[in-house]
């Protein structure tokens, strides 16, 4: 019989880890190639993991709830054939191997060369015990922590950008290589004296405590939804980083409201696509990302990364009430049926919780749509680590007063709310308005006699 290690398969760029939501199959099982063994979660969609091979379950090395890193073994399969050897890199200690004809001491002295190792290894876990942290961290991030030596109150200190705020291994070699350059200083893993003042300085600043929340009989509480706990943090973490400004315009969207009316039918008898408003909205924000480049960044540290692609994420509503943002790439290159067949794929599929972890990386740009609810405007926050979102207000029926040569009149146009937020450190108020304002132009220029 041979053991076959299943492992976290690589699920789309940028995606390190997921967390494990739920085992489909159990010890002793049988499972079949291709055939569903565990659910996993990454920062927002969800996946099964398939077995790659035929055999029986006889291990599974992690719980649900824990977060494993790409490329990990998660389980063992049984299967039939001849069992290929494999070294066992888990282990703390070296196994000792005595040849044949060794001397009579070779053995002891292994042993105890052994026991030094352990001891040594016990001493050092005792300076750097990060199990005695309430924060979880990966077994990676340990790993380098102890080989960089550090301490437990340094780790603590570091801002991770994974998912629930953890520490990835991005983050403590960011912080690594700050250390070195002298960003910031070293803590020392020594005890220090409790008269000491250096003891003060080092030691990390406290959270803020949320105020206490007194709860009666008759109140009801809730556990957050693991999606709802990964949007609080990101949306407080995009809060913390960017300081948002809002631009507003009102956009006259009459041609667009009477074309689509005209030709919706149409379209969908010969696409077999529904004609929305989001694709027409989509193709114009993208025709103004290429007019204004410097909205479609990012900000790493004091580094702008200007993005070579246009990518646009959009904002859809799931039937939990969560949001989730599946990504169009490359939407400055669709035409408007392609516009149209992505925006709706997309959408079918976030509904359907059959989006693929690819499906949600790479945007440059989100749009959303607070006009679905009711609402005229919104001032939506930025989709780290991007620099801006718009978002879309209802299209109302209002009097508005109507420019033409022979004069002006009251007339009944159909108008909208465009509210554009964007990061104050790299967007100021004129490229944040002109933008938007573009945006708008592209709308109400919209040709009539456009042909589908």
């Amino acid at each position: 019989m041979a053991r076959f290690e299943l492992k976290l398969p690589k699920m789309g760029e940028s995606v390190a880890e997921a967390t494990i939501t739920s085992w489909l199959k159990n010890v002793g099982d049988a499972i079949e190639m291709d055939e569903p063994v565990l659910e996993i979660a990454t920062d927002k969609v969800d996946s099964e993991v398939p077995s790659e091979v035929d055999g029986k379950l006889v291990e599974i090395l992690f719980e649900v709830d824990d977060v494993v890193q790409v490329g990990q073994v998660i389980a063992i399969i049984e299967t039939d054939g001849e069992e290929s050897e494999t070294s066992d890199e888990s282990s703390e200690v070296d196994e000792v191997t005595v040849e044949d004809g060794a001397p009579a001491g070779y053995a002891q002295e292994a042993t105890k060369t052994a026991e030094a190792q352990v001891d040594k290894g016990m001493q050092t876990a005792g300076k750097n015990d990060y199990s005695s942290s309430e924060s979880f961290y990966s077994p990676l991030v340990k790993n380098i922590a102890k080989e960089e030596n550090i301490s437990i109150e340094e780790l603590e200190s570091i801002a991770g950008t994974g998912k629930d705020g953890r520490v990835t291994k991005n983050d403590i070699l960011k912080f690594v290589d700050d250390r070195k350059s002298g960003k910031v200083k070293q803590t020392s893993t020594a005890p220090q004296s409790p008269a000491s003042p250096a003891s003060h300085s080092a030691a990390p600043k406290q959270a803020p405590k949320a105020a206490p929340i007194s709860v009666n009989g008759g109140d009801e509480i809730i556990e957050m939804s693991r999606m709802g706990k990964m949007i609080s943090h990101h949306m407080v973490a995009s809060v913390q980083t960017s300081a948002h400004v809002q631009s507003f315009i009102e956009c006259d969207v009459t041609n667009i409201w009477n074309w689509r009316k005209k030709h919706k039918e149409a379209f969908q008898k010969r696409e077999g696509e529904n004609l929305t408003f989001t694709p027409i909205f989509m193709e114009a924000v993208a025709q103004a990302i290429k007019e204004f480049p410097m909205i479609n960044i990012s900000l790493d540290g004091d580094k702008i990364i200007k993005r070579k692609n246009i990518n646009l994420g959009m904002a859809a509503a799931l039937p939990d009430g969560n949001l989730i943002v599946p990504v169009i790439k490359n939407a400055d290159q669709l035409n408007l049926v392609g516009m149209a067949k992505a925006v709706n794929d997309l959408a079918t599929r976030a509904r359907d919780g059959k989006l693929k972890p690819d499906d949600t990386q790479g945007g440059t740009y989100t749009v959303t749509n607070v006009g679905t609810f009711g609402s005229i405007m919104g001032t939506p926050i930025i989709n780290q680590p991007q620099v801006a979102i718009l978002a879309l207000g209802a299209i109302r029926k209002v009097p508005a007063v109507v420019e033409t040569p022979s004069g002006d009149f009251i007339g009944i146009r159909m108008k909208m709310f465009l509210s554009h937020s964007y990061d104050h450190r790299v967007v100021n108020g004129a490229l944040g308005g002109q933008f938007v304002q573009r945006v708008a132009q592209l709308l109400e220029g919209f040709d009539p006699d456009r042909s589908i």
